[in-house]
């Protein structure tokens, strides 16, 4: 039987719609008002009394009241804006809610949270680096030349080069500026498993899997003086003394070599002779810092970090709080220490004098609110958060030898851990395919970045701490938004693992299995 199709709806005439009663608007909902307090992320204080402001105010309007609040007329800062739940989040939820747009769009109608008007919204105000890294985007070079894979990589304080280190014994310095291959370093007899600059970007140094040090002048790509012998098996860490510790007497920073025959060789560099060894750990020094206190700090296979004196090489104390190898360490300085004198306005220091002042006063500028804080991770698949290590004089509540946090969540090693530049968030990475965001002064945990479908083997942060790029064994790079903690952009274009990642600038150079440096 046929389908009978509906006769055709008669339309009504403009005559007819005329005399329909009109129907009333709908009632507008009307915008609640809410007390907010704004709290300084920095030492928890509040910043005025509480304010009643309607619910939709948005995030610029909110920026400006904080700089009036603070008396900043002159030069208002940026903000980011986060409220932290009253009832305790999933695992799988973020432990703070991000303000992007404004309290009634991001807390009030977002479904899952748990805020009411009749709260007081208690707004954490997070001032952010002055300066914006633009986001990175396509893939502008893929260069090749290493025969085997890539290893290592690590920009120079500047940006202007980038280093490479592979298994086929050669290191590599690329021109950041016109994306091309400057030098090839050869001379060491197997892999290249580590490249370190100097903050001066005056010598790089590689350490191999022949256990030589090996020092460069990146201008001429010329070996500087003969190798550095003393280690029995590779080299696995390096580290230079920070800039504003460098001896007047002496033109160039020392370095520290870990190893994998269980020692820390510190070298003096202009004269290429050994200063001391650090020894005391039992099995492999897996990963080796210098921090601007002139203390250096090793972690190893032994299950312990060990803090020594960077003057005589004394040991200080030992950490044995982690129940597996120690893979990694982060210092809240780091950033600045790698850096040295050079900051995003580019300004070239005319001497090594001027060059060790102003590395002196952006060490004291990013310390002078928080000491120079340690971040250890390991095989047992926790990070340790500890205080100041450093400082003679402590308070009874915080000893050096008990973490200020134990970091939990995840659920296989942990690879490679990073502070953001501004010392607020640290990011971890781990075998279990999972990058998570901390909160760089409690250690609390913020947010679990999921999307890499393999182990993520490190992780690099954008200058101005805005942005976060991790490399992973599925063959992607993921750049993060860490507003909402959802992938920004895939960087796809590696065939193969990809091993190392660093961000400088605006740009990211990664390298990997598929022997290729991409930009």
């Amino acid at each position: 039987m046929a389908t009978l199709l509906p006769p055709p709806k008669r339309q009504k005439s403009n005559y007819a719609k005329s005399l329909e009663k009109p129907t009333a608007p709908e009632p507008e909902v009307p915008i609640p008002s809410i007390v907010v307090q704004f709290k300084s992320s920095e030492d928890g204080s509040n910043l005025g009394p509480a304010i009643n402001l309607p619910a939709d105010t948005g995030r610029d309007a909110l920026q400006m009241l904080v700089n009036k609040l603070r008396g900043e007329t002159e030069d208002p800062l940026p903000y980011a804006f986060h409220l932290i739940p009253k009832v305790p989040t999933t695992s799988t939820q973020s432990a703070r809610v991000q303000i992007n747009n404004s309290i009634q769009l991001d807390a009030l109608k977002t479904p899952g949270t748990t805020f009411s008007p009749e709260d007081v919204f208690e707004l954490w105000c997070e001032p952010q680096a002055v300066f914006r890294v633009r986001s990175v985007g396509r893939c502008s070079a893929t260069l090749s030349g290493h025969s085997s894979p890539i290893l290592c990589c690590a920009h120079s304080p500047t940006g202007k080069y980038a280093a490479t280190g592979s298994g086929d014994a050669t290191a590599r310095i690329w021109d950041m500026d016109t994306e091309t291959p400057k030098w090839t370093l050869t001379g060491h007899k197997g892999w290249v498993l580590c490249v370190e600059w100097d903050s001066r970007e005056k010598i790089l140094a590689t350490g191999g899997h022949d256990g030589q040090v090996r020092l460069w002048t990146p201008s001429t790509g010329q070996a500087y003086g003969q190798p550095l012998f003393g280690h029995t098996k590779w080299i696995t860490s390096l580290a230079f003394e920070p800039l504003h510790l460098v001896n007047s007497k002496s033109p160039s920073p020392r370095l520290a070599s870990a190893s994998k025959d269980g020692t820390v060789r510190i070298w003096n560099t202009s004269t290429r002779t050994i200063e001391f060894v650090l020894t005391g750990h039992a099995a492999s020094v897996n990963v080796v810092r210098w921090g601007g206190e002139n203390v250096i700090y090793t972690g190893s296979s032994d299950r312990t970090v060990k803090v020594w004196s960077g003057v005589d090489g004394k040991l200080i104390r030992t950490l044995n709080e982690h129940a597996h190898w120690v893979n990694t360490m982060a210092l809240s300085t780091d950033f600045v220490l790698r850096t040295g004198p050079y900051d995003h306005t580019g300004k070239v220091p005319k001497d090594d004098e001027e060059a060790k002042t102003l590395a002196l006063a952006r060490y004291k500028n990013v310390t002078s609110t928080h000491p120079e804080t340690l971040i250890t991770g390991s095989d047992d698949h926790t990070l340790f958060l500890w205080p100041d290590q450093a400082s003679s004089s402590f308070s009874t509540s915080a000893t050096p030898k008990k973490p200020l946090a134990r970091l939990t969540g995840h659920q296989k090693q942990v690879n490679h851990v990073a502070f953001s530049p501004d010392g607020r968030m640290i990011a971890s990475a781990g075998f279990d395919n999972a990058v998570k965001i901390w909160e760089g002064k409690t250690g609390k945990f913020i947010a679990s970045l999921r999307g890499h479908v393999a182990a993520v083997y490190r992780v690099a942060w954008s200058a101005d701490s805005r942005m976060l790029v991790s490399a992973s064994k599925d063959t992607t790079l993921k750049l993060w938004n860490l507003k909402t903690y959802k992938i920004r952009i895939d960087l796809p274009g590696h065939t193969d693992e990809v091993y190392c990642v660093d961000f400088v600038a605006d740009k990211v150079v990664s390298g990997g299995r598929d022997k290729t440096v991409k930009m």
